[in-house]
């Protein structure tokens, strides 16, 4: 499994486990366990969950894992995400959904996160959402507090835009290391909206969310591309999954597909990924039938 470099002696393995829906199946440590080693057995070792998961429970979810077998926490990365505040569990007397980037916020979320998840640190820490009330000075000293005690490895974002993202990094000794968006052929603005040119620039990684659309793909509105995408994964013996998510490696930006399934056997499929070799035009081919129309 390729590895990306996201922080100074930090890499993250090029396919990232999704824990969206973890607590939506069996959530036993030795079921959760079994997922995880699943995941190491192909590579793949950066495990992304976030505080709101769940309704603010998938952390304790992993985190009981990790209590049942400690060794698994030297064995893997942990993103974790905070700045989203819904009036369930936790923020149940929340009069209504907003989003809190206060650095008295971070650092409590960021303190429920650890002892939730079991651990002494987090890898990497994003903020979940632009925050149109952020104050850009107190979230960057929160963070490069954070980063300086030990308690995250690495800052970032997610859903930015890039006017977001220069505002926080520019309040911030850290460099931010990602930014968590949306990305896939359901979802291809950002190749042509300067977002994914703005974080190539800067030689950013990227973290692409829902890189299969979150099941649209397998609904009718994904049917012609689902059978451009089975045409192609016939050649390598693969599915349309694994065709769909090459599609994101075959480009120059470095792109780390999340993907989250509670399935062992699609778990155990995630690296398939890697046997598909696409040249150009067998990705313009892809491009063009998501979007429906020829490049002009």
């Amino acid at each position: 499994m390729q590895r990306i470099d996201i922080a100074k002696d930090l890499s993250f393995s090029r396919l990232v486990y999704g824990m969206w829906r973890i607590g939506e199946s069996d959530t036993a440590p030795a079921a959760v366990e079994a997922k995880i080693e699943a995941c190491l057995a192909q590579g793949i070792t950066t495990m992304d969950n976030a505080d709101i998961y769940g309704g603010y429970t998938a952390e304790a979810v992993l985190g009981g894992a990790l209590k049942a077998s400690p060794s698994l926490r030297d064995r893997i990365e942990i993103v974790t995400k905070c700045g989203i505040v819904a009036p369930v569990g936790r923020h149940q007397a929340a009069r209504v959904k907003h989003y809190d980037t206060s650095a008295a916020h971070i650092r409590a979320s960021v303190e429920a996160s650890l002892k939730d998840m079991a651990t002494d640190h987090v890898d990497l820490l994003l903020i979940h959402r632009p925050d149109p009330m952020i104050d850009p000075e107190e979230t960057g000293r929160v963070l490069d507090d954070l980063v300086a005690e030990g308690k995250i490895r690495a800052a970032g974002v997610s859903n930015f835009r890039p006017h977001d993202f220069t505002l926080l990094q520019s309040n911030m000794e850290t460099w931010l290391a990602t930014n968590q968006i949306e990305l896939g052929l359901l979802a291809t603005d950002a190749f042509t909206d300067g977002d994914l040119a703005f974080l190539q620039e800067r030689k950013l990684p990227v973290m692409a969310w829902s890189p299969l659309g979150g099941g649209r793909l397998f609904a009718e509105e994904g049917k012609p591309l689902r059978a451009a995408l089975e045409a192609i994964g016939k050649r390598f013996g693969v599915d349309a999954s694994a065709v769909a998510i090459a599609w994101l490696l075959k480009h120059p930006a470095k792109i780390l597909p999340v993907l989250g399934t509670n399935n062992l056997d699609r778990i155990g499929a995630i690296s398939d990924a890697e046997k598909v070799e696409l040249d150009r035009q067998d990705w313009f081919a892809l491009f063009e039938t998501a979007r429906g129309y020829d490049v002009p």
